[in-house]
């Protein structure tokens, strides 16, 4: 039945759901369905949204706590990503047998839709939106859920998808073992979390190969030629579906490639052929010529018509705090792409805009190394405004690299500071490099308060 044959976890019994977020309710509800007994447990406050929905749905919940006892006679365990595998209930669990796994795969038992997913360190939402966006134009009845949008498991109880696209992140596939995509998609890999990770990118590799375990010859797997990490992990993890590169560099038979004219030329193993010229796209960028190879690829392997294709590809608008567009103030442009987490996303964010750029970044610093930042801040950036509690490492990593760094007191306080640095003809870049929570709730709030900021100039 479905993805994952239904004899690797009980059916039936003590399920708990750790975690009281989008994934954690959704899989609640699918357990409920199934006839599970159900236990929500959150060690936080539960947002209101899913408390209601708890109780509109009758499933037991508890805030502020985990009730141990109860928890260690759990028949099965589905886990919130956010909750680091070396805590002391999860080892508890683990030391008494009992499965503790991600919400996907949970949920990929109950569906036999065809699932496309996609991981990366970079890049993944705007490709799985585009996806998405592209299969939907393309008259497909699908999904779209992972790390985005409405929980996978809530969708699977209660509508009916013939595909799903899934946004799937490392924090994810380190609780999914049994769970096959039949279009599996890795970006790139880039070092980001190495805090879960040991300090190892070995290991961070490790965890987004995963996302090819279990595939089969008729499966695919879409992988960037181009990305030095993804190339070396090749090497340690095999799969037997059909492998499809995308690449900006090299010419391939199979796959994405740029051809001396700019297109960008799709082949897939079955003949097929697509050509786009990348100055079409509605999104630019070179990380942008990625992301529409990949989205291509898994839409061309679908048989997608290439008219439809083409439109979907020029028409696509970007996904909220991704390099969106604000507004144009006294002729200054303001970009919000809060949802940059990581030194690479940056280096994307920075190669897509013309100098001069006012830089606003900082926040919660996950080890970051700045160096690859560097020759680009050099010869694009005007002025960093650092936001976030302490930004030590940003003075000391670009000192010698632009005029000024300032700190300010709060979002408003680093817009109003941009205003004044801006030149006509510029760019202030929300760009932040760090994780968002001394100062806000999430990347989405810190993305909503710069942009309300820009609108109060």
């Amino acid at each position: 039945m479905g993805n994952i044959s239904n004899t690797y976890y009980p059916q039936t019994g003590l399920l708990i759901v750790l975690g009281a977020g989008e994934s954690g309710v959704g899989a609640a509800i699918l357990a409920k369905d199934r006839g599970f007994e159900v236990l929500v447990s959150d060690k936080g406050v539960i947002a209101e949204k899913y408390r209601l929905q708890l109780e509109a749905e009758g499933i037991r919940y508890e805030a502020g706590q985990h009730s141990e006892a109860e928890i260690l006679q759990a028949d099965l365990v589905v886990k919130s990503p956010g909750i680091p595998e070396n805590t002391p209930l999860i080892s508890a669990l683990k030391d008494k047998n009992i499965s503790v796994i991600a919400e996907i795969e949970f949920a990929a038992q109950y569906t036999d839709a065809k699932l496309y997913c996609i991981t990366g360190s970079n890049g993944k939402s705007t490709t799985t939106m585009l996806t998405y966006y592209m299969l939907q134009k393309g008259g497909a009845n699908v999904g779209l859920a992972g790390n985005i949008g409405k929980s996978f498991a809530l969708q699977v109880a209660r509508e009916h998808f013939d595909a799903y696209v899934l946004e799937i992140s490392s924090f994810m596939l380190d609780d999914m073992f049994h769970f096959r995509a039949d279009v599996a998609v890795i970006l790139n890999i880039t070092p980001d979390h190495l805090d879960r990770y040991d300090h190892k990118m070995e290991n961070y590799v490790d965890s987004k190969f995963r996302m090819i375990r279990n595939q089969t010859p008729q499966d695919y797997f879409i992988y960037c030629l181009d990305d030095e990490e993804t190339v070396k992990g090749l090497k340690r993890h095999h799969t037997p579906a059909i492998a499809l590169p995308i690449t900006q560099e090299q010419i391939v038979a199979d796959g994405a490639f740029l051809d001396e004219h700019k297109n960008i030329i799709i082949n897939t193993p079955k003949g097929e052929q697509f050509i786009m010229n990348t100055e079409d796209l509605s999104l630019q960028g070179k990380h942008n010529v990625y992301n529409n190879m990949a989205a291509g690829l898994v839409a061309k392997v679908q048989e997608l018509r290439n008219r439809s294709m083409q439109e979907s590809m020029s028409s696509y608008v970007n996904i909220p705090h991704r390099l969106e567009h604000v507004a144009c103030i006294g002729g200054v442009n303001y970009i919000n792409d809060s949802k940059a987490t990581n030194v690479n996303s940056v280096w994307y964010a920075l190669e897509s805009f013309s100098p001069q750029i006012v830089l606003i970044m900082g926040g919660v610093d996950k080890g970051n190394d700045y160096e690859m930042l560097r020759d680009l801040v050099k010869s694009k950036v005007r002025a960093i405004i650092c936001i976030g509690k302490d930004n030590t490492r940003i003075h000391e990593s670009f000192e010698d690299d632009t005029d000024v760094i300032v700190n300010s007191s709060s979002m408003r306080d680093a817009v109003e500071i941009a205003s004044h640095l801006a030149q006509k003809g510029d760019t202030v870049l929300l760009s932040p490099a760090c994780a968002s929570f001394d100062w806000f709730k999430n990347y989405e709030e810190r993305g909503d308060k710069f942009k309300e900021a820009v609108m109060a100039l």
